[in-house]
């Protein structure tokens, strides 16, 4: 029976002190032996923390306390082991990097798509375009059927690409998706500023439409960023992942 929790989360919100947080937050996760990593920016936070059910519980009631960071929405799944080497809190300029100047996803964000919403118009038959924003690595372990990959081999590059090919986007309905979400929340609002008016994001990313729907339109395995290396649509850890 798995016995460790992980979890991943992230927000886009204000923060003028990381500095602070990471001071009170370093000691208390290692108290609790948590391993994992949390990224703090001015703009937000991206965290993934793996350890026993009951240690994760505590922290992240701790993190709930303060009113930036209540009701986060987790996305948890089960492992054997821990997935990660050490606990890492570490200060940086965007907790996704993308360099693109004037995305604002705390106070211009683009619309989400309940995975339901997503399952519900591709079993209907729509004509909508699925936008990889991953990068290669992650697409060859698994993506939507029929997906839009540019081939990017990260998300700064996928800045740059969308430039090139946003023209073939206008006029269409477009739901991008990342693993949990994070990369859309500034990639959707920044193609519809280059131009492309209907575009959305899929909510909680391809880890939510897993848990909520499973393999329907999706066909292999979610790359992860620990030693997992990829989870199925069970959320289960691939057997043999490279």
């Amino acid at each position: 029976m798995s016995q460790i929790l992980n979890i991943a989360t992230y927000r886009f919100v204000g923060i003028d002190d990381p500095a602070a947080l990471k001071a009170t937050w370093l000691p208390k996760a290692k108290t609790l032996g948590l391993k994992g990593t949390i990224l703090l920016a001015h703009e937000g936070i991206n965290l993934f923390l793996a350890g026993a059910e009951t240690a994760i519980r505590s922290f992240m009631a701790s993190v709930d306390d303060d009113s930036r960071f209540a009701k986060l929405d987790l996305k948890e799944s089960w492992s054997e082991t821990v997935p990660f080497k050490r606990m890492k809190i570490k200060l940086k300029r965007e907790i996704v990097t993308f360099r693109q100047e004037g995305v604002d996803p705390v106070n211009a964000p683009a619309p989400f798509m309940p995975p339901a919403e997503l399952k519900r118009r591709l079993d209907a038959g729509e004509a909508i375009v699925l936008l990889d924003t991953r990068n290669d690595v992650e697409v060859a372990k698994g993506t939507f059927d029929n997906a839009v990959f540019w081939g990017n081999r990260n998300f700064t590059e996928f800045g740059h690409m969308a430039r090139d090919h946003i023209s073939e986007l206008q006029g269409k309905t477009v739901v991008s998706f990342c693993t949990g979400g994070i990369r859309c929340e500034k990639a959707a609002p920044y193609l519809r500023d280059l131009g492309a008016s209907d575009v959305y994001q899929l909510e909680g990313g391809i880890l939510r439409y897993f848990e909520q729907i499973g393999r329907d339109h999706y066909h292999g395995d979610c790359f992860v960023f620990d030693e997992r290396a990829a989870l199925d649509p069970a959320l289960g850890a691939t057997a043999g992942a490279d």
